[in-house]
């Protein structure tokens, strides 16, 4: 073997496709594997499956440089690869706050199988603490090599709209070993990345199993904490984002995620807590991570919150009242509406009656798919037509940049919810708007 070890990454939804591509960009060969046949015909005919900003074009790239192919075929991964990265997605169990580890096993299972010399797997799918000890019996009772396949942890952070940066210049690595064997291995694989001088922190499969969860939950914390902020604003008529930005200039707090407005959602913030804290119970720790019950509990609210405010612009009942509701994606470039915000605020004004039109430059699709009870427009102006609200939901720059005219030129009536605070209230209101936002004024 070469000082490059050979890759394949197991999953090739956005955690796997984004790391298979990119590895491959930066010269590794690399399999991508999948038991969804249609996904994997997609990539490999050079077509991502989902909206990542930048991505298409090294997929293309990646694909001529005959480093990257990608298969259905766990064998021939097996035969392939001296490190295995699993990728798979860890969703909420139905009928339960625990994360639904059954991809994980399932792919864990299938590769070990093929498993007849000593090879390196890498968990990179964000797992309750302990599963990593689980699986490494799991391997060594399946694979045909039995203990000299190992495992290993190295948890993904990436945020979805900035995937590529992420993955080939991220802001730290974590590795989760348990031989100098392992680390060596981890570090030939990440080479080019580790050239740049990122820091890496490398510790037991436990700690590294707990970096992510505890790194969404104090993201998610920060965020809900200015928007209980902006719950007390709405009682005492003070200004959550001018609270927000006095609190910024303090380094100790620092303004990143102190943003007031619709809250969080998507495929990992809200699932992820959820399930951090139900295994901190199973642990016997639950009180410890108790407040994140809480910290869910607020995120749900400014959901409620922006109705109330849509439901009062309308005097009292959205029955039979026209919302052109901007967004659907749970946040801008992304086309992710797991668990977004947008689309349940749009679906709950449906069920009280409104006639809802959305709009979204990427998740058109995808929010179709799931509500197809909900209008859709062409664009922001289409949408807005004869509309009694508006309400903006995701924070795309095209909704940022709406130049107030052009809304008043096809709105039935001028009122505005900002669900975001991405708009400038002055500008709004100086164009005879009716301008409303959660914990303004």
């Amino acid at each position: 073997m070469n000082n490059r070890p050979r890759l394949t990454v197991i999953g090739t939804g956005y955690l796997g496709a984004t790391h298979a591509i990119c590895m491959a960009v930066m010269g590794y060969e690399v399999i991508g594997v999948d038991v969804d046949a249609t996904k994997i015909a997609r990539l490999s005919e050079g077509e991502v499956p989902f909206f990542e900003p930048g991505l298409p074009e090294l997929l293309t790239k990646a694909l001529e440089s005959g480093r990257l192919r990608f298969t259905t075929d766990f064998a021939e991964a097996a035969e392939f690869g001296d490190v295995h990265f699993i990728c798979v997605g860890t969703p909420q169990r139905p009928g339960s706050e625990a994360a639904d580890l059954t991809y994980v096993d399932a792919s864990v299972t299938e590769l070990a199988r093929h498993l007849t010399r000593r090879a390196l797997v890498v968990g990179k799918s964000t797992v309750p603490v302990g599963t990593a000890a689980r699986l490494t019996e799991l391997i060594h009772s399946t694979a045909p090599a039995g203990d000299q396949v190992e495992l290993a942890w190295n948890p993904e952070f990436l945020r979805e709209g900035f995937a590529v940066d992420d993955t080939m210049k991220p802001d730290r690595m974590v590795f989760g070993v348990t031989s100098a064997w392992a680390e060596e291995m981890l570090r030939a694989a990440f080479a080019p990345v580790l050239a740049q001088g990122v820091p890496v922190k490398v510790t037991d499969l436990q700690t590294a199993e707990l970096v992510k969860v505890a790194a969404n939950s104090f993201l998610a914390t920060k965020i809900s904490y200015i928007n209980a902020m902006a719950e007390v604003c709405e009682a005492t008529g003070a200004d959550v984002h001018d609270l927000a930005e006095a609190l910024a200039y303090d380094e100790r707090i620092g303004g990143k995620f102190l943003r007031p407005g619709l809250g969080f959602g998507g495929g990992c913030l809200p699932k992820d807590i959820r399930a951090f804290a139900h295994r901190a119970e199973e642990l016997g720790v639950g009180q410890a991570v108790g407040f994140l019950r809480e910290i869910d509990g607020i995120n749900r609210r400014r959901r409620a919150r922006t109705v109330d405010l849509v439901v009062e612009l309308c005097d009292g009942d959205v029955s039979g009242k026209k919302v052109a509701a901007l967004g659907a994606a749970f946040k801008p470039n992304s086309d992710d509406i797991r668990d977004a915000p947008a689309l349940d605020v749009a679906a709950t004004l449906a069920r009280m009656g409104a006639e809802v039109i959305v709009f979204d430059p990427a998740a058109m699709d995808n929010a179709r798919r799931q509500h197809p009870e909900l209008g859709y427009g062409d664009n922001a102006i289409d949408a807005a037509r004869d509309a009694d609200v508006v309400v903006l939901l995701t924070e795309w720059t095209e909704f940022r940049e709406l130049e107030p005219a052009a809304m008043t030129a096809v709105v039935r009536q001028t009122k505005i919810v900002d669900g975001r605070h991405a708009l400038d209230p002055v500008k709004w209101r100086a164009a005879g708007w009716e301008y409303r936002a959660l914990g303004r004024p």
